[in-house]
C-alpha cells in the first residue's frame, strides 16, 4: 500500500493532493524551485526538497533530479498533478523502471493517448466518432493544402504533440494554411524538439464537452458524468460547469458508453478525461484523452460526492473501483472559474508580482483551491492560474448566484485578474440561457461588455461615495448642533 507520495508539481494542485493524502494518513513529499522556497505546498507537505532553479527545465521538468529525491525520501508513489511531467510517458516509464508507482496510466497507454494520430486510430477501431480530417500524419504544406481542399475550409492544423490548446491554428484559405503550417511546426519543434501535424475540419459554433472516467487494473470502467468547458480564450478553458445544459440523460448515457469504450481501447488505468467537440447538429466528435487529473475536477467532485484524488490513489494501490456505473447519480449543479493572473485588456497577457493582501471567499457551497496567501508572489516562470473558485447549488441558478457572490468577495491585491470578466459573463443572458460555444467571448462581444460594465461600476461607486459623504456630513452637522445646544461656550461654524 502507498504510504508516501511525492508530488511532482507546485501551487494549488500540489496542495490539493496533499489535502487528500493527509486525510488518508499518507505522508507527502514536496519539491520546490528557487522561486517557490516560501510557497504554501512546501510548508504543508511532510517533507520538502529543493530541486533547482526557477525555470521549469531546471526544476519541475528535471526528471533525474525528481527521481533522485524520490529515491532519497523513500517515496512509494509519485503524483504528477497536471502540466509539467503529468503526461510525459518517459517520466512514467522512469518511475516504472525504478519500482515507484506512477499515479496515472501506464507509460505505454500514456504514449498512445499523447499521440493524437495513434489515439485517433484506436478510437476509429473502437467505433468512437472522430472529427473528419487527414487519415494520417501530414508531411508537408502541399499535403495539408490538398486535404484542406478535400474536406473544405475552415480547417484546423493541430500538432500531434500539442496540449492545453497550444499547437493549434484555424485557417480559412490556402494562404493562411501555409503560414499556419510553418507556425505550428515551429511551435512544436520549440516545445518538444519534433513536429507532426494533423489536418481536421474546423467545426464552427461547437461546444467543448468532456467526460471524466476511471478504469482500474481489473478492467472495470465508469464515466463520472460530463463537464461543459466551452467558455475559452485561445483554446484554453476559463469557466467549466456540470451538468451541461444540453446533455440529457439519454445523451449522457450514450456518450458515456463511447467514453468507456475509448478507455478500454487504449488500455487506460486510473483517472482520465475524454474530450469531445459537440457540433451544432448535436453530433459528438472525440478529440483527445487527457491522461491526468484535470484542473476542473472539483466540479465533478461536487456533483458526484467523490474525492477523485482518493480514487486515483485507490486504483494505483490495485484496488477495484468500489462502485458501479448504476451507483453514480448527479446531485445539483457546479461551476468553476479559473482565477488567472492576466490582463484581459492586453490579450490576456500574464500579470505577475507580489500579492500584499488577499481575501479568499468561503461559505455554503463555495470551494477555493489556491496557493495564494498575503505576502506571496505570482511568478512569471509558471502558469497564470492562481486559484480554482468552485460553487455548488441544488439548481444552476443557485450555483451561478453563489459564484457571483464569491467573485465579489475574492480580493487579490497587486496583480490583474480574470475576475471582472467572469462577472460580466455570468451576468449575461447568453450564459444564463446556456448559449455556450468555444467562440463565446468573441460571438457575444464579452470584452466590450466588460468595458461597459467596468465604466458603469466606476460611476456607481462614485455616486455611492458622494451619497455616503453627504450622509456623513449631515450626521456631523447634527452632532455639532447637539453639542452647541448643550454647551453654550462651545462654538463651531456649521457652514
Amino acid at each position: 500500500m502507498i504510504e508516501k507520495v511525492l508530488i511532482a508539481n507546485r501551487g494549488e494542485i500540489a496542495l490539493r493532493v496533499i489535502r487528500t493524502c493527509k486525510a488518508l494518513g499518507i505522508k507527502t513529499v514536496a519539491v520546490y524551485s528557487d522561486e517557490d522556497y516560501n510557497s504554501m505546498h512546501v510548508k504543508q507537505a511532510s517533507e520538502a526538497y529543493h530541486i533547482g532553479e526557477a525555470a521549469p527545465s531546471k526544476s519541475y521538468l528535471n526528471q533525474e533530479k525528481i527521481l533522485e529525491v524520490m529515491m532519497a525520501s523513500g517515496t512509494d508513489a509519485v503524483h504528477p498533478g497536471y502540466g509539467f511531467l503529468s503526461e510525459n510517458d518517459d517520466f512514467a516509464r522512469l518511475c516504472e523502471k525504478n519500482k515507484i508507482i506512477f499515479i496515472g496510466p501506464k507509460a505505454d497507454s500514456m504514449n498512445l493517448c499523447g499521440d493524437k494520430m495513434k489515439c485517433k486510430d484506436a478510437m476509429l477501431k473502437a467505433k468512437v466518432p472522430t472529427v473528419p480530417g487527414s487519415p494520417g500524419l501530414v508531411t508537408d504544406a502541399d499535403d495539408a493544402e490538398k486535404i484542406a481542399n478535400e474536406i473544405g475550409y475552415p480547417v484546423m492544423l493541430k500538432s500531434v504533440y500539442g496540449g492545453g490548446g497550444r499547437g493549434i491554428r484555424i485557417v480559412n484559405n490556402d494562404k493562411e494554411l501555409r503560414e499556419g503550417y510553418e507556425s505550428v511546426t515551429g511551435e512544436s519543434i520549440a516545445a518538444v524538439g519534433k513536429s507532426a501535424i494533423l489536418v481536421e475540419k474546423f467545426l464552427e459554433k461547437t461546444r467543448h464537452i468532456e467526460y471524466q472516467f476511471a478504469r482500474d487494473t481489473h478492467g472495470n470502467v465508469v464515466h463520472i458524468f460530463e463537464r461543459e468547458c466551452s467558455i475559452q480564450r485561445r483554446n484554453q478553458k476559463l469557466i467549466e460547469q456540470t451538468p451541461s445544459p444540453i446533455v440529457d440523460e439519454e445523451t449522457r448515457s450514450r456518450v458515456g458508453e463511447l467514453v468507456r469504450n475509448a478507455a478500454t481501447a487504449v488500455d487506460y488505468t486510473n483517472l482520465g478525461t475524454a474530450e469531445f467537440l459537440r457540433a451544432d447538429n448535436g453530433e459528438f466528435y472525440f478529440i483527445e484523452i487527457n491522461a491526468r487529473l484535470q484542473v476542473e475536477h472539483p466540479i465533478t467532485e461536487f456533483v458526484s460526492g467523490l474525492d477523485l484524488v482518493k480514487l486515483q490513489l485507490d486504483i494505483a494501490n490495485g484496488e477495484p473501483i468500489p462502485f458501479k456505473q448504476s451507483d453514480l447519480k448527479m446531485n445539483g449543479y457546479a461551476i468553476e472559474c479559473r482565477i488567472n493572473a492576466e490582463d484581459t485588456f492586453l490579450d490576456f497577457a500574464p500579470s505577475t508580482g507580489p500579492v500584499p493582501d488577499v481575501t479568499i471567499p468561503s461559505g455554503p457551497g463555495v470551494r477555493c483551491d489556491t496557493y495564494l496567501y498575503p505576502g506571496c508572489t505570482v511568478s512569471p516562470f509558471y502558469d497564470s492560474l492562481m486559484a480554482k473558485l468552485v460553487t455548488w447549488g441544488q439548481t444552476f441558478e443557485e450555483s451561478r448566484t453563489r459564484m457571483l457572490a464569491a467573485l465579489n468577495d475574492f480580493y487579490i491585491q497587486g496583480v490583474e485578474t480574470s475576475i471582472p470578466l467572469y462577472k460580466t459573463i455570468l451576468n449575461s443572458e447568453e450564459y444564463k440561457n446556456g448559449e455556450l460555444s468555444t467562440d463565446f467571448l468573441k460571438r457575444f462581444d464579452m470584452i466590450d461588455r466588460l468595458t461597459t460594465d467596468l465604466k458603469k461600476e466606476k460611476e456607481e461607486k462614485s455616486e455611492a461615495a458622494i451619497a455616503a459623504a453627504i450622509i456623513h456630513s449631515e450626521y456631523f452637522k447634527s452632532r455639532v448642533q447637539s453639542n452647541a445646544a448643550n454647551n453654550s461656550n462651545w462654538k463651531y461654524n456649521l457652514d
